[in-house]
């Protein structure tokens, strides 16, 4: 089994932070641009990998009163995720993006999935500054 994590800090609110990250219809705006959520009878969704010819059964589930998203395959079990954010004051929030793989053939390796991970903080982190710049002006 592998397991890589990769924490940002976001300048908002942690509600707004868990908001955008935990909209369905948003989600391929901050995952990895190869990775596409159709969303199914909750808490099912597919996956659509670019480049592939199939869907992946998985679930997603929001835990709003924990701010915490968790999600993996239904069927196969190849790999498993969650992103939880945390308020650390002032008008900031941490979130933390942690994936688990495994079936080992399901592993893009350290440096893909941490690339991947950063990536994807910083789209979130862009979702974020939108919405929140949206909001006051």
């Amino acid at each position: 089994m592998a397991e890589y994590e990769r924490s940002r800090t976001m300048p908002a609110q942690p509600e707004h932070v868990f908001d955008q990250a935990a909209n369905l219809h948003q989600l391929d705006s901050w995952l990895p641009g190869a990775l596409h959520v159709a969303p199914e009878e909750p808490p099912a969704v597919s996956v659509h990998e670019a480049g592939s010819d199939k869907d992946t059964p998985a679930l997603l589930r929001a835990e709003p009163d924990q701010m915490r998203l968790e999600w993996g395959t239904r069927e196969q079990g190849d790999y498993a995720g969650w992103l939880q954010v945390a308020g650390i004051g002032s008008g900031a929030s941490e979130v933390t993006v942690h994936l688990s793989f495994f079936d080992k053939h399901h592993d893009p390796g350290e440096r893909a999935a941490a690339a991947a991970l950063e990536d994807s903080l910083r789209r979130l982190e862009e979702q974020v500054r939108l919405r929140t710049d949206n909001a006051a002006g």
